[in-house]
C-alpha cells in the first residue's frame, strides 16, 4: 500500500484496515501462500454474489 517511515504498511486483498510492518517481517510468497490467497479471494468474492449472510461459516 505504502510507506511510513521505516515500515510498510499492507491492506488486505479484499480491503480492509492497513497496518504497519517492518520490511524485515517481510518475504515474496510462496506458491502455495500465493494459491491460498487467490483460492480465499475468489471464496469471498462467490460469497458475496450469493449474498449468502456475512460470509462463509468460521472454520472450527
Amino acid at each position: 500500500m505504502g510507506a511510513d517511515g521505516p515500515y510498510l504498511q499492507l491492506r488486505p486483498l479484499g480491503g480492509g484496515r492497513e497496518w504497519d510492518v517492518e520490511p524485515t517481517h517481510l518475504h515474496p510468497l510462496t506458491g502455495a501462500e500465493l494459491l491460498s490467497a487467490l483460492v480465499a479471494e475468489a471464496n469471498a468474492r462467490s460469497w458475496r454474489r450469493r449474498n449468502l449472510g456475512n460470509g462463509p461459516p468460521s472454520a472450527s
